[in-house]
């Protein structure tokens, strides 16, 4: 039996305002204490640990957490996880369970297991596993559904999943040829597809995120454990030094992972879209889909914001008959669960995002499915609008009102929705260098921080490696709604390049202060919208790169992802091309190479790089817009 001692109570109440944030205004419907709080499962729940058999024999590691009170029948909610299922040991608890407290509180049957080859279960990891295999995470899912069903007691015959990020994923693939005892599943910041997800955007490599992330859960393990791989110790927290020193990438294996972390040598190996990423694409299997689906995701999501978008998008292509919904709100990865998305960075959202999400859209959505209390009253997308800072509902996504706009780069700096004049030529020229790469942030950071995607883009206005194009100050709101494209016509005096593009709102010199930060002036503020890269050799083909002729100009389509963003009056768009984000993204040589993992110090060179605007080629952002209602 646990002991629940006052140093007990001391560590739950860090890690419960690490949760649930140091405000005393809590979740409406959380009308106790963190004390209580903790206690909870422990005195309402009974634990258990097995091992549930697969088909082909392989056993999983399982915690089940089973309401004490036996009067009623439960249903039950799985999460399926890489990163294990700790606390190990039938009297050890965690300290909330299910996507929130108010659900632990409801009372649910709590399943938690570690997959296949992670911790305590057996078998061989693969990450993403690919769903053609023998054995994946489907049938993984449909055998632990079934051992449940006949092994807990007090079970309605009904179950649901969700997960987070990685669990993200385990969530979407469970639902592939669903379980019929399954009928609610959400996938939450869900990975889809590692070419366009975390370590890659449209090919450019994110070297921090992978770096960081495989040093750690990357390496081999020898056994069933329990115990978790200590995290990589970079001596500094100047990551534009750090990955600067372990350039070109070459250097990551020879001066610190050596050759035991298969993964990283898999990426090195696969630099292109081939089979080996293809396999491993979770999207277009998400078919003969039978239950209720609730995508989250987070508009500042900097891992899996492609994920959220595109699994929703698939869902409704393949299986149109089922309820399937998606909900965007202003937070970073797994913001809904682990802050209370007020703010992120400088930015402030207005209210606590967060206890609204929890309130009227996961706790409803799974009462329903689940427990048959309530209303199915969630619509087809309920997304927040930056900006403006309120939520919206959609009867589709996205929104089916909103006109095509295009936004031109003109000379001056300018943009303009004005074409340049059909006879017009214009072009704007900059010069890259790779031992100068353009930072990402203003600060010092080892890896890739959640709040990069609302910071502050002024630092950079002045650096001759970074073009800019401005509007005027706006007459009236105007809301980007639905996705973002770049098109960029380039040209480049070497053969290899990445481009950069980046969405601003540029705040007036008028705009107060937010009241997170008070004593951070807020005016000239320039807040990233949106932002995305492409390795240029993906131009025309993630599987079949080629090299630039520097004596041809090429146009570049670039998507930048999803938007609900109102540009209020007063403001101006921003928009900014570079063809460097240091140490996010790796260094392009801007020599082309074969394989930019093996590329040498002797291919890096500086190249001048040219954007085009001229009428018959224009460059331009485009994006559809909300017809403007209503100034707030």
């Amino acid at each position: 039996m646990i002991k629940i001692t006052k140093n007990y109570i001391s560590q739950v109440l860090i890690t419960l305002l690490f949760v649930y944030g140091c405000s005393s205004e809590r979740d409406p419907y959380v009308a106790y204490s963190a004390e209580e709080d903790s206690s909870f499962v422990y005195n309402n729940y009974t634990k258990q640990e097995v091992f549930i058999p697969m088909r082909d024999g392989t056993q999983l590691f399982t915690a089940i957490y089973t309401p004490k009170d036996i009067d009623e029948q439960y249903p039950i909610i799985m999460h399926r996880t890489p990163y294990s299922v700790q606390p190990y040991g039938e009297q050890k608890y965690k300290i909330d369970l299910g996507p929130n407290m108010r659900m632990t509180r409801d009372k649910y049957i709590f399943v938690y297991q570690d997959v296949r080859g992670t911790y305590m279960s057996e078998g061989k990891f693969e990450n993403m596993t690919p769903h053609k295999r023998s054995t994946n995470e489907s049938k993984d899912t449909f055998d632990t559904i079934e051992w449940l069903l006949s092994n807990v007691a007090n079970n309605n015959g009904k179950v649901g999943q969700w997960g987070i990020s990685y669990p993200g994923f385990y969530a979407a693939a469970g639902m592939i040829d669903s379980h019929p005892a399954l009928v609610a599943v959400s996938p939450q910041g869900p990975i889809a597809d590692w070419f366009f997800d975390d370590f890659h955007h449209h090919g450019a490599f994110f070297y921090p995120h992978a770096f960081n992330f495989f040093s750690r859960f990357g390496r081999p393990r020898t056994g069933q454990t329990k115990i978790k791989n200590p995290k990589f110790q970079h001596g500094t927290k100047d990551g534009y030094d750090f990955f600067q020193s372990i350039t070109p990438l070459t250097l990551a294996k020879e001066n610190y992972l050596g050759d035991s972390i298969k993964f990283w040598n898999d990426l090195a190996a696969h630099p292109n879209y081939d089979d080996f990423w293809q396999d491993r694409n979770i999207l277009p299997h998400l078919k003969n889909i039978n239950c209720a689906v609730l995508t989250v995701g987070g508009w500042y999501d900097a891992e899996d914001l492609y994920g959220s978008l595109n699994i929703y998008k698939t869902i409704e292509q393949n299986n149109p008959s089922i309820k399937n919904t998606i909900v965007m709100g202003p937070w970073g990865h797994g913001g809904w669960r682990r802050t209370n998305g007020d703010y992120l960075g400088n930015v402030h959202f207005g209210a606590k995002t967060s206890n609204f999400y929890n309130d009227n859209i996961i706790e409803p959505f799974f009462a329903y499915h689940l427990k048959g209390i309530g209303e199915d009253k969630i619509p087809e997308a309920y997304v927040f609008q930056t900006g403006t800072n309120e939520w919206k509902t959609f009867d589709e996504w996205p929104p089916k009102e909103v006109e095509q706009i295009k936004f031109y780069f003109k000379e001056k700096k300018r943009l303009s929705q004005i074409p340049p004049q059909e006879n017009h030529f214009g072009v704007d020229v900059f010069d890259s260098d790779p031992s100068n790469p353009v930072p990402f942030i203003a600060y010092d950071d080892i890896g890739m921080p959640k709040s990069y995607m609302t910071d502050d883009q002024s630092f950079v206005n002045d650096r001759p490696d970074v073009l800019y194009y401005l509007s005027e100050p706006l007459d009236e709101n105007l809301t980007m709604a639905g996705p973002l494209l770049a098109n960029l016509v380039v040209k480049t005096d070497q053969t290899a390049a990445d481009w950069i593009v980046k969405v601003i709102d540029v705040y007036p010199s008028s705009h107060p202060p937010y009241p997170h930060q008070p004593e951070l002036p807020m005016k000239r503020y320039h807040q990233m919208v949106r932002s995305e890269v492409i390795r240029g050799r993906f131009r025309d083909s993630y599987e079949f790169p080629k090299p630039f002729d520097s004596k041809k100009e090429e146009v570049i389509q670039l998507p930048l992802q999803d938007v609900l963003h109102t540009f209020k009056k007063g403001h101006q768009i921003m928009v900014q091309v570079q063809s460097s984000w240091f140490p996010m993204v790796d260094i392009n040589p801007q020599t082309y190479v074969e394989n930019i993992f093996d590329a040498q110090p002797e291919d890096f060179v500086k190249a001048k790089h040219y954007v085009g605007r001229s009428g018959v080629k224009p460059s331009y952002i485009e994006v559809g817009v909300l017809p403007n209602k209503e100034e707030k």
